[in-house]
């Protein structure tokens, strides 16, 4: 552990103690000797500031003065090697899992990061060339409508744009109160109370444009309001499930099944011959169906009746183009 690290948790022991702490403990939590423990804490209370008081005890133990302790925090960024390196793998991710709508506003904190795990390293560089991201299904975004759009959620600001839905090819004009952004598959969404037709609805980022923010103010909807309507159902489609689905996997797709998450509220459960049974509620079936069909002959659609003669018309017609 070297001193910047040493630093860091001896400030994080005296801050989260209750009592003093003996001098033998801090030794063993630092792992450092009894001259190197006494030149950190003359440090951290002479160069930093920290509100640090020997204990009048028979053996010397150390904490922070009571109500300044509370208040007092290390100036600047500080942060152990492990944690510098997850927020670098984490900027990473985000840079590579999409058009590079972020990477710009963290392109500073990245190299603020970088240096200081330079420093902690002695100069050692990570390979993060070997965090690889695959994006599937990324659909092309216009940053500067992503910008608009974000901006105009965190600050709560109403939204107009021109939407172009990709299922009717239908072209609206839209004014909006944006509740959240979703980040779904690679792709984003706008969650939103739409004040012409007076209801939540979720649109396409990347079918968003000529967007604007407005002065209005943004209309709050409660987040169990959002949760009941937006999320209640598989997938991203909108609307209060209408039904359950259960659905069988071979015991070969089961190893896979088994550990997926497909809704917060599905069932799973084991069967005796070591298939495994899914239970999801929906609401649209489009995209439910979409992805049991990837499961080939491993899946089977048991229930609701209506779903399951839904899936052998889908899969007659899928047979039927290769008549």
């Amino acid at each position: 552990m070297d001193r910047y690290e040493r630093i860091l948790s001896l400030h994080r022991l005296l801050k989260s103690a209750h009592y003093p702490i003996p001098l033998s403990r801090l030794l063993g939590e630092l792992e450092c000797s009894r001259a190197t423990l006494y030149r950190d804490v003359a440090f951290l209370r002479d160069a930093l500031g920290a509100p640090i008081e020997s204990a009048g005890t028979d053996q010397a133990a150390f904490r922070y003065e009571l109500g300044e302790g509370e208040k007092f925090e290390l100036p600047g960024l500080w942060l152990t090697s492990d944690e510098l390196a997850s927020l670098l793998a984490l900027n990473e991710l985000i840079s590579r899992s999409g058009p590079g709508v972020l990477a710009g506003a963290l392109a500073p904190f990245k190299a603020r990061i970088e240096g200081l795990l330079s420093h902690h390293d002695s100069g050692k560089a990570l390979p993060i060339e070997r965090i690889r991201v695959i994006p599937w299904g990324e659909r092309k975004l216009d940053q500067q409508v992503f910008r608009i759009v974000a901006g105009a959620v965190l600050e709560r600001k109403q939204l107009r744009f021109r939407y172009r839905a990709r299922t009717t090819n239908a072209d609206s004009r839209r004014t909006v109160s944006p509740q959240r952004l979703t980040h779904y598959r690679d792709n984003w969404y706008l969650d939103v109370w739409d004040h012409d037709r007076e209801a939540l609805r979720s649109f396409a980022v990347d079918r968003i444009v000529e967007a604007g923010a407005l002065d209005a103010a943004a209309i709050d909807v409660p987040d169990a309001d959002l949760n009941d309507l937006l999320t209640s159902s598989y997938g991203i489609f909108a609307g209060k499930p209408k039904a359950w689905a259960t659905l069988r996997f071979s015991a070969h797709a089961a190893r896979w099944v088994a550990d997926e998450h497909w809704h917060s509220q599905q069932k799973g459960e084991w069967l005796p011959d070591g298939r495994y049974e899914l239970k999801v509620p929906y609401s649209n079936s489009k995209e439910l169906l979409m992805d049991v069909l990837k499961y080939g002959p491993d899946a089977e659609v048991v229930a609701p009746l209506s779903l399951r003669e839904e899936m052998k018309i889908l899969l007659q017609l899928a047979l039927g183009g290769y008549a």
